[in-house]
């Protein structure tokens, strides 16, 4: 599984998802870019994580400065093997309009989480297509969510502040389309596939977490590092013969 001399670029590299995605590919070798809204953010993440990553601050939302932090990752490093989409609002962004009852959302709101959720993996896919082809072994990985394949149980939400917003699984949701539109379309030179964690403990209230361990098979949350076999398998030869699929990792949530 030695990705030496393979390169990487990840969005979303302050959060703790692509902070694992990030260490998985350093560890097996790989160098990697890493871009975040957050200038200071990304700057850190990329320090702490030594000297085989870079940060590419950028604005996901901006498609022009999108294109043009894929082309400096690909001029870093001469290459691009892997893109991995990280990058989400999720229920705790804040932004007006978005984690409120689905009366109160708003379509300014919807608009912005589909831009940088969904329409932000065309346009990377769209720009790196022609460097993960001569790579011969390119491999795009979108973060998707067990809510791109089921609806909610608000009933998990009772008593909290926190929501499940309809623009992020709609988005989710899209992703795994959009995976299998591009699988389609970009083999055998690339391969496009998608992993659909379950939800993640990040000190939500107990209440809530109670809820979501019940009604889990493993009783428990997902945690970063439960996701880093599904990328080290995904992004490297191991796969080399998947494509269009939707990697779960979700303790069996989805299996009932």
């Amino acid at each position: 599984m030695d990705m030496s001399g393979r390169t990487a670029l990840l969005t979303g590299g302050a959060g703790a998802v692509a902070q694992a995605a990030a260490e998985t590919l350093i560890e097996l070798g790989a160098k990697v870019a890493i871009t975040d809204l957050n200038p200071d953010a990304c700057t850190r993440r990329a320090k702490s994580l030594g000297k085989q990553a870079v940060a590419f601050p950028c604005d996901l939302a901006d498609e022009n400065a999108t294109r043009a932090t894929v082309q400096k990752a690909i001029h870093r490093f001469g290459r691009l093997d892997v893109l991995i989409h990280c990058a989400a609002y999720v229920g705790t962004t804040k932004v007006p309009g978005w984690a409120e009852p689905f009366d109160r959302q708003t379509v300014a709101a919807w608009d912005a989480a589909l831009r940088v959720n969904l329409t932000a993996a065309f346009i990377l896919a769209q720009e790196a297509r022609t460097a993960l082809a001569g790579a011969r072994r390119g491999s795009i990985i979108f973060l998707s969510s067990i809510y791109g394949m089921v609806g909610p149980d608000m009933g998990l939400y009772v008593g909290t502040d926190m929501a499940n917003p309809a623009a992020y699984g709609a988005s989710k949701g899209g992703l795994l389309q959009l995976t299998r539109h591009l699988a389609a379309i970009f083999a055998p030179e690339v391969r496009v596939n998608a992993i659909s964690p379950g939800g993640i403990w990040r000190n939500q209230p107990d209440v809530f977490v109670k809820r979501y361990q019940k009604r889990t098979p493993f009783q428990r949350m997902a945690t970063e590092e439960d996701l880093k076999g599904a990328i080290a398998y995904l992004a490297s030869d191991l796969s080399a013969y998947v494509t269009g699929h939707n990697l779960v990792v979700d303790g069996g949530w989805t299996a009932w």
